[in-house]
């Protein structure tokens, strides 16, 4: 027994310094847990930010005045007026996002209880700006002219006032949600990219032959590749979380630290073991690109990170179970977000041991076959 764990722990010493001699690797790594995190989680706008509003007044009221005193930075830039004939063109030459017509006797309509409508006209070719910036500025077309209807007539309260209480992310800063997220979904790349690009980098270079020929096992091979990995892509989580989410983002981290790296060496077990069952099934690198294309992507979309999985079908979330990333990134948030103990967590932590197990023993026994082939 001691003699297997020091093959294990010297043949996982020599991978990481075949890492080391791998300067492409080594900035990828770099870049994933560096600039990746703080541009996902900055590169992207929190709130609407300098959209360009044109306003078509063809009312000149007070209530007009005050719906065009409404629109000011950093959510839009100063309105443009402009004439009913330039709608098209500024839209067609992109210089407006929104186009916002009013029409004539909207004041006298407002106040008569008619109800007038006030066209919108939106360049959604700038979905992040139209998805978004519709809505402020229905808001704000609806609040000036509520307020100026209550300052004409009787001041009347609302019948219902909505106490509105955002626990975890009481800003909702999108950086907070964005960096933690990142940090998982690269968790995961990292890990498969790594010991699937290792096992194939020996099998390119003709050292998989050397090692079978050594007194060493298959099941030691893979064991140094699932450790030797798993550690580097851990040790780079641990430092960007405190480096980059911490430091840099300034994202405050409710739970345990450590629980969650321990969490992440048992993802990782599991997700460097399906980089191995990956490199078995592909004969190079190009295609290992493909396949971590066709894997990576389902499990990134479809764990609960992006979408809840309560939106997705039925029989989308049954099939997603069968996935670590599921219980990862369900036992990542309660712990980073929310602050929760093991006691909250230890079913994600059961769950992902298990599909570990599972998928360490099939890419073993596939592993076994493919060395067998070889020899």
């Amino acid at each position: 027994m001691d003699g297997r764990l020091r093959n294990i722990f010297r043949l996982g010493v020599k991978e990481l310094r075949s890492l080391w001699r791998d300067p492409m690797m080594m900035v990828l790594i770099v870049f994933a847990f560096s600039i990746n995190i703080y541009t996902a989680a900055t590169g992207v706008p929190e709130t609407l930010h300098n959209a360009p509003i044109a306003i078509i007044d063809e009312d000149h009221s007070s209530l007009s005045e005050r719906i065009v005193e409404s629109f000011y930075p950093p959510y839009f830039t100063r309105p443009a007026l402009i004439g009913l004939s330039e709608v098209d063109k500024g839209l067609d030459a992109g210089r407006f996002t929104f186009a916002l017509d009013i029409p004539p006797d909207f004041q006298r309509d407002v106040l008569a209880g008619r109800q007038p409508s006030v066209q919108l006209n939106i360049d959604a070719t700038r979905m992040s700006q139209a998805f978004t910036g519709g809505g402020y500025i229905q808001q704000i077309v609806q609040g000036a002219s509520a307020e100026f209807v209550q300052g004409a007539r009787a001041d009347t309260a609302q019948p219902v006032d909505l106490a509105l209480r955002a626990r975890f992310n009481p800003t909702l800063a999108q950086s907070w949600f964005a960096s933690l997220m990142e940090i998982i979904n690269n968790v995961t790349m990292l890990s498969i990219v790594l010991t699937g690009a290792a096992l194939i980098r020996e099998r390119e270079h003709g050292t998989i032959e050397h090692l079978l020929v050594m007194p060493v096992t298959p099941f030691e091979i893979m064991a140094s590749k699932v450790w030797a990995m798993g550690l580097v892509v851990l040790a780079a989580c641990a430092l960007s979380l405190t480096f980059i989410v911490r430091g840099a983002l300034h994202v405050p981290i409710e739970g345990s630290v450590a629980l969650f790296l321990a969490g992440a060496a048992l993802h990782l077990f599991a997700t460097t073991s399906m980089g191995i069952f990956m490199a078995t099934i592909a004969r190079s690198m190009p295609q290992f690109g493909l396949l971590l294309m066709l894997v990576l992507l389902p499990l990134q979309m479809l764990s609960g990170g992006m979408t809840p999985q309560e939106s997705m079908p039925r029989i989308v979330q049954l099939i997603m179970l069968a996935a670590p990333t599921t219980h990862f990134v369900k036992m990542g948030q309660a712990i980073l977000y929310r602050g929760a103990g093991f006691d909250v967590v230890w079913p994600q932590f059961l769950a992902i041991a298990a599909i570990g197990a599972l998928l360490f023993s099939v890419s073993l026994a596939r592993f076994r076959r493919s060395v067998g082939a070889m020899a």
